[in-house]
C-alpha cells in the first residue's frame, strides 16, 4: 500500500513546512554549521506543532470558512479569509517566530538563564552590524587600522574567520587613526594572520 497518499502527503506538509520554514529563518539570523535536515524532520514537525498550538484561536475562528469552501458553496470574501488565514499559519507566522525567540533571548533576565544562540564572539560582535574603527593585531607583531563600515564584510560561522575593511588607516606608534591611505581600497585580512582585533566606536 502506498503511504504517499494525497490525504498523507498533505498531511506531512502541513505538519512539515511551518516548521522548516522556522528552522530555515533561523538558521539564516544565526550562524552555525550547515544543517542536516534529515535529523530534523521530528524538529520541524514540533515547531509546526508549536505553532498550530500559539495560532489555534485563529484556525479556529476560519475552520466555519474552510468547511464552506470545501463543499463548493463560497463566496470570494470566504475564499480570501481562508487564504489568508493559510498565508499566516503556513508562511507568515512561521517567519516570525525566530525574530520573536532571538529577541527575547536578549532580554537581560533571559539571557542569564539560557545559552546564548550565537556560538562565537566574532559572529556577535560582527552581527550586530554597526560601524566599528579597528586594529587588527597581527600574529607577526604589526598592527593594522581601519574602518568597518557599511561596505565591509566579516564572515560568520561555519567559514574561516576573515575581515574586510574598506578603509586603511596609518596608525601611528601609540595605535592612534592618523589618516586614510590614498587611492586604498580597503583591506583583506585571513584567520592565520590575526592575533587580537580591537573595536572602537564610531562617532
Amino acid at each position: 500500500m502506498d503511504i504517499w497518499t494525497v490525504d498523507k502527503l498533505a498531511l506531512f506538509i502541513l505538519f512539515f513546512v511551518p516548521g522548516f520554514i522556522s528552522i530555515k529563518v533561523y538558521d539564516l539570523m544565526v550562524p552555525r554549521e550547515s544543517r542536516d535536515f534529515s535529523k530534523s524532520l521530528f524538529d520541524a514537525m514540533g515547531y509546526s506543532t508549536l505553532n498550530f498550538a500559539a495560532l489555534f484561536p485563529l484556525i479556529w475562528l476560519v475552520a466555519p470558512h474552510i468547511a464552506v469552501v470545501r463543499t463548493g458553496n463560497f463566496n470570494f470574501l470566504h475564499f480570501v479569509f481562508v487564504w489568508f488565514t493559510v498565508l499566516v499559519v503556513m508562511v507568515f507566522a512561521p517567519c516570525c517566530w525566530p525574530f520573536a525567540y532571538f529577541g527575547f533571548s536578549r532580554f537581560p533576565f533571559v539571557a542569564k538563564h539560557f545559552v546564548n544562540p550565537i556560538q562565537k564572539p566574532w559572529d556577535y560582535i560582527f552581527g550586530k552590524r554597526i560601524p566599528f574603527w579597528i586594529i587588527v593585531h597581527l600574529r607577526d607583531g604589526q598592527r593594522i587600522g581601519g574602518k568597518f563600515g557599511s561596505e565591509s564584510f566579516a564572515s560568520s560561522n561555519p567559514a574561516e574567520e576573515q575581515i574586510y575593511l574598506e578603509e586603511l588607516w596609518i596608525l601611528d606608534s601609540d595605535g592612534r587613526f592618523q589618516c586614510k591611505v590614498e587611492r586604498s581600497k580597503g583591506i583583506l585580512v585571513m584567520k592565520e594572520e590575526i592575533r587580537a582585533v580591537e573595536f572602537f566606536g564610531v562617532e
